[in-house]
């Protein structure tokens, strides 16, 4: 058993959209979760129809929805402050060295983060190679394992089969609980739930067969 999963991704849902079947899995073995979120999402398209945010008001209600998601899936957040859409301009030994910091404070056994050139967005691929070095840098024997998780649609192509593979579907509806709690995310998903009732099944369907699976690439330091 793990004895502390630190989850690094960039965004508040990202840990609901990417994890939250695996974290509650690792929850109900009582093992600790931490999410290290990189950003407050401030630069989010998403604001609201009609308008509910702008940019000076919509990262506090993404860190509040945050924070009701980690409340409902029962992990530790910290916010890692960098601002949303820039983690690629960062400087990625700097980023690598805070990561590392942490990392080492918590101790963990394993990291998740996103498998970098095949995260999608620039953020994902920026944070998930910083927090990677991060555990390059790491005393050998202390570094935890690290899975990354690989979002892009040729992915398999390119990687091949993931390590890791986990059929979240049992708990799938805790994990739509998890990402409706990011409301500012989800109001396109909600408000169509709210006009057309009868459709809920058959989008729950879909959703499902998306996001029902969780997917991991154990990384190889060998050949470091």
């Amino acid at each position: 058993m793990e004895k502390h999963v630190v989850v690094i991704y960039p965004h508040p849902d990202d840990e609901s959209f990417g994890a939250a079947g695996t974290i509650i899995n690792f929850r109900k073995q009582g093992v600790p979760v931490t999410y290290l979120c990189g950003t407050m999402g401030e630069m989010g398209r998403n604001m609201g129809s009609p308008v509910f945010a702008n940019r000076e008001t919509l990262s506090k209600i993404r860190e509040k929805e945050l924070i009701e998601a980690c409340k409902m899936l029962d992990i530790d957040f910290r916010a890692l402050g960098y601002r949303d859409k820039t983690i690629e301009f960062e400087d990625k030994d700097a980023v690598a060295a805070h990561v590392k910091s942490v990392l080492e404070e918590i101790n963990p056994s394993l990291v998740i983060t996103h498998y970098p050139d095949h995260g999608v967005h620039p953020d994902h691929n920026a944070l998930g190679a910083a927090t990677i070095e991060a555990v390059r840098l790491m005393d050998e024997d202390k570094r935890p394992t690290v899975w990354a998780s690989a979002i892009s649609k040729n992915f398999e192509e390119v990687l091949g089969n993931p390590d890791i593979i986990h059929d979240i579907t049992p708990i799938f509806d805790q994990k739509m609980e998890a990402i409706l709690t990011h409301k500012s995310q989800a109001e396109g998903m909600l408000k169509r739930f709210d006009k057309h009732p009868e459709e809920m099944a058959l989008m729950r369907e879909n959703y499902e067969k998306r996001l029902g699976k969780e997917q991991f690439f154990i990384w190889d330091y060998s050949n470091a």
